[in-house]
């Protein structure tokens, strides 16, 4: 865990309310393992304010990517940040991804819970191993970089709630047809998820119902991001389990919903 101050390098607008910012950040960025999440101190905040956590959507050659959307004060703060600007951010937290997989490995993504998919794709690609996302959303517009995934020869099989891209409805449409030709070829496959709850909770019960490794990135409030405050708990077959450090990837045969 590393206390970085990082020059920002890009900060655009996505659309629907969503951006991208990319730091210098070497030290991070070197360490950083898929799945994992920085804690991001907001310049335009006032000292006392806490540190706002984000998924790491790349890390690369010393330059650190991530992928947000306004929704609170703290995000839209973060809107003002400038290229040049130098911002604290602490990190690499959290246990992420595993970087192997015994079958096929299925990505499943909702919204921005596509961010730290890209990076997983990545580092599985270097290990020989190709990855097939499904997004979903509610709307195109909901769909994160899909460019960056195409580009690195994955393939996409998109779903979005009004029909607008790809297949219309949920993202367990796409994945499931995928599921049935993978069961009836008999081959095996590992699923890797993250995105609102109950698209994490409809996903795990497919790896637990076939009994299939499932990895499941929790989203929840993660205050102190160091284990200390116990804001970001999850029930687990162990009992409570903090997503900041026990997560935020658990194995799906250990969540309890």
């Amino acid at each position: 865990m590393i206390d970085e101050k990082c020059k920002v390098i890009e900060h655009r607008e996505l659309g629907s309310g969503y951006r991208f910012i990319s730091f210098d950040a070497p030290k991070i960025a070197e360490g950083a393992i898929p799945g994992q999440f920085v804690h991001v101190r907001v310049p335009a905040l006032e000292p006392s304010a806490l540190r706002r956590p984000f998924s790491i959507f790349n890390a690369e050659e010393g330059r650190l990517e991530l992928l947000y959307k306004t929704i609170g004060r703290g995000t839209a703060a973060l809107n003002a940040v400038k290229p040049g600007d130098v911002v604290s951010v602490l990190g690499p937290l959290g246990h992420g991804f595993p970087l192997k997989c015994n079958g096929a490995a299925l990505l499943v993504g909702g919204g921005f819970g596509v961010a730290p998919l890209y990076f997983l794709a990545r580092r599985l690609l270097a290990v020989g191993v190709k990855p097939c996302l499904f997004v979903g959303g509610r709307t195109k517009d909901d769909l994160l970089a899909l460019d960056r995934f195409e580009k690195l020869g994955v393939e996409v099989h998109a779903a979005t709630n009004d029909g607008s891209f790809g297949t219309k409805g949920l993202v367990t449409d796409p994945l499931d047809d995928e599921l049935i030709r993978i069961k009836t070829a008999g081959e095996k496959f590992e699923l890797f998820a993250c995105g609102p709850d109950p698209m994490l909770k409809a996903v795990a019960l497919r790896a637990t119902g076939t009994k299939s490794k499932g990895w499941i990135s929790m989203d929840r409030h993660m205050v102190c991001g160091v284990g200390a405050c116990y804001a970001c708990i999850q029930k687990t077959v162990r009992g409570n389990s903090r997503c900041c450090i026990e997560g935020p990837v658990f194995a799906a045969e250990d969540l309890v919903w």
